[in-house]
C-alpha cells in the first residue's frame, strides 16, 4: 500500500458497505446488538451491513476474508483482544477500513488510540469517517496493533481467568500478574535489526508498535503507531522491590522507568533458552524459543475519531459518544 496515497473509500452518498464480525460469547444479547446496530446505521444512510460470527476454531479471520471478497469497505470487529486482532489479519494491506466495537474485557487497541468502549461511540467514529493508516507488526503469519510479548507477560494473561475478567475487568490481570512475580527470569538474546545481539536475564521482552498497557498505562512514551518503527522493552526485575519501583515509575509517568531498557527497530529477533510463553495484542499464541517481529508500515486502515491527526486521538473520543448516543437514540425513535 502507498502510504502517500488517500486511498480510502468514499462510499458515495449510499453510505459505506460493512460487516460486523461478532464474537457472541462477550455479547450479553446478539439480537439487540444486531438492530442496534442495523438500524444506527440504517439512520446514517448506510446499507444494512453482513453479519458474521466467530468461532471457536476460527476467531475472525476467515470471516473477515469472506467479507473483503464480498466488497465492503469496512469491518466492524466486536468482542475482545482476540477478535480484534483475528480480524487485522485479514485487513493488513486492503483498503477495507477496521472500526472497533468493543465487547471485551482488555481492548488494548481502543485503550491506545482514545477509542471508546462504548457502543454508540464506536458506531459514530465509523460513520463520521476519520481514517487512520497504522503500522502493525507481523509475528509468523499473525499480526499485532499494539504489542507481542514473551515471557512474563504472557505468563500474567495464562493465569487470568475468563471469569474473573468478566466480573472486575482489567485489575483481574493484577491478580493473574501476582502469581508469576517470583517467576526465574529466561536467558534472552535481543538481535534489533542489523545490530549485533544483546544478551539479558530478562523477565518480559515486549516488541511494541504503540506503548499502553491494560488499564491505558503507558509503558512506552515514545512509541507511536504509525512512525514505521517497533519499540522494544526489555523489563528485568530481579525481585519484588523492582517490580514495585518499575510499577511505581509507569503509574507516575516517570520519563525512565527502572529496570528497563528500550531499542527501537524494524526487524527484532528474541532467542530464548528455553520455550516461553507469547503473546500478540493480550491473545496467547503458542510457547516457543523465538519470538521474530518485523513491522509493516501504514498498513491498516482504523476507524478513528476527529482529528484525525491528533497525538492522542482520546481528545474527540467523548464528544464521538455524545454524538454517537444521539444516533442510536434516533434510530430508536425510526
Amino acid at each position: 500500500m502507498d502510504a502517500g496515497q488517500d486511498r480510502r473509500p468514499s462510499g458515495g452518498d449510499g453510505g459505506l458497505r460493512s460487516a460486523v464480525v461478532v464474537n457472541p460469547v462477550k455479547v450479553a444479547d446478539l439480537d439487540e446488538l444486531r438492530r442496534t446496530v442495523n438500524d444506527a446505521l440504517a439512520v446514517a444512510g448506510w446499507p444494512e451491513p453482513q453479519w458474521f460470527e466467530t468461532t471457536v476454531d476460527d476467531p475472525g479471520r476467515g470471516q473477515t476474508e469472506r467479507a473483503v471478497k464480498a466488497g465492503v469497505d469496512l469491518v466492524f470487529a466486536c468482542g475482545g483482544d482476540g477478535t480484534v486482532m483475528s480480524c487485522v489479519s485479514a485487513l493488513v494491506g486492503t483498503d477495507v477500513a477496521l472500526a472497533v466495537l468493543p465487547q471485551g474485557t482488555g481492548n488494548l487497541l481502543a485503550a491506545n488510540l482514545g477509542l471508546s468502549t462504548d457502543l454508540a461511540a464506536g458506531l459514530q467514529v465509523a460513520v463520521e469517517r476519520g481514517r487512520r493508516l497504522l503500522d502493525v507488526g507481523a509475528v509468523e503469519d499473525r499480526y499485532f496493533t499494539v504489542m507481542a510479548g514473551m515471557g512474563f507477560d504472557a505468563q500474567m494473561l495464562a493465569a487470568t481467568s475468563e471469569t474473573t475478567k468478566a466480573r472486575i475487568g482489567w485489575p483481574a490481570y493484577v491478580v493473574g500478574a501476582a502469581r508469576h512475580l517470583r517467576d526465574r527470569p529466561m536467558r534472552v538474546q535481543i538481535r534489533v535489526d542489523d545490530r549485533p545481539p544483546i544478551r539479558r536475564r530478562a523477565r518480559t521482552v515486549l516488541v511494541a508498535n504503540v506503548g499502553r498497557l491494560q488499564g491505558g498505562m503507558r509503558l512506552l512514551t515514545e512509541a507511536e503507531p504509525d512512525d514505521g518503527w517497533l519499540d522494544v522493552a526489555v523489563l528485568t526485575p530481579r525481585n519484588l522491590r523492582h517490580w514495585l519501583a518499575l510499577g511505581w515509575a509507569v503509574i507516575r509517568r516517570n520519563g525512565q522507568v527502572p529496570q528497563m531498557e528500550v531499542f527501537r527497530g524494524r526487524r527484532v529477533v528474541v532467542t530464548s533458552n528455553r520455550a516461553q510463553p507469547r503473546e500478540l495484542d493480550g491473545d496467547l499464541i503458542s510457547p516457543a524459543r523465538h519470538l521474530r517481529a518485523v513491522v509493516r508500515p501504514k498498513a491498516l486502515w482504523l476507524c478513528v475519531p476527529q482529528p484525525e491527526d491528533a497525538p492522542d486521538l482520546s481528545v474527540d473520543a467523548q464528544s464521538a459518544g455524545e454524538r454517537g448516543e444521539r444516533l442510536v437514540e434516533e434510530a430508536r425513535r425510526e
